[in-house]
């Protein structure tokens, strides 16, 4: 079993010195914080660091980051309340760090719109690959065409969603799940294949395939408790329907 925390290796910058993706690393463990730090600026990141939720916040809004990696437990201010005073702010990927292993907490931090996480104990290099995950993600696909189902348009050039002509404030992963789902319409998805083809997960905590696809229902449909667009397909998982039924008969509440 790997050792939480290593010192760091050597590897490619795979950014520009002039031109350095910056993360803004958030933790109360100094050792953890100088660790993951350390791993981040050997592969090519610009890394900011703040030890409690009120410096974080001042650090995010000096030097506004391209990802924040975030503790839960924080004092002061958790990690939960800094999660959605950053995200109130502007758009940012957020990793969320755990120790808890209580399936809550993971969920709580997905609720209020971390796109990932990580539980403590954890290996730094994984870490990295998480980052570097979410942020290729994140990185608009210039050459795709606009997406389009019945009130929705995706831009993923643009990465931007609107439903009736109102933009939507989504997530990197809600982004990426709204666009797999208009791009393959009709289809019915296991989480599993979702994790897959979305996250680029072979493996994972599937609660979080279940988590996003509540919390995107919840901007995309008109009565999420009665989703039309994102339908459950049970033993199955999800299917998004570019026709949906728009008739008054009663729709089966879904999880």
């Amino acid at each position: 079993m790997q050792q939480p925390y290593e010192s760091p290796g050597p590897g490619p910058a795979r950014h520009g010195q002039g031109d350095r993706t910056r993360v803004l690393v958030v933790d109360d463990d100094p050792t953890v914080a100088e660790v993951v730090a350390g791993y981040l600026d050997r592969a090519g990141y610009d890394v900011d660091r703040a030890g409690d939720g009120p410096s974080a916040l001042a650090r995010a809004a000096a030097h506004w980051p391209d990802l924040v990696v975030l503790d839960l437990m924080l004092p002061g201010m958790d990690g939960l309340e800094v999660c959605r005073r950053i995200r109130g702010r502007g758009p940012v990927p957020v990793i969320m760090l755990t120790a808890r292993g209580d399936e809550d907490d993971r969920i709580l931090g997905l609720e209020v719109g971390a796109d990932d996480y990580v539980t403590k104990p954890f290996s730094p290099r994984e870490l990295v690959l998480r980052v570097e995950s979410v942020l290729r993600r994140a990185r608009p696909a210039t050459t795709e065409h606009p997406l389009h189902a019945p009130g929705l348009t995706v831009d993923p050039g643009g990465r931007r969603a609107t439903k009736n002509g109102a933009e939507l404030a989504l997530t990197v992963r809600e982004f990426d799940l709204l666009a797999f789902f208009l791009r393959n319409p009709g289809h019915a998805y296991s989480r599993e294949e979702l994790m897959r083809e979305v996250w680029g997960w072979d493996f994972g905590d599937l609660s979080t395939v279940t988590v996003h696809v509540r919390r995107l229902r919840g901007k995309v449909e008109d009565d999420p408790a009665r989703p039309r667009l994102i339908q459950t397909v049970w033993g199955v998982g999800y299917r998004f329907d570019d026709t949906p039924d728009t008739s008054d008969a009663p729709h089966e509440e879904t999880v």
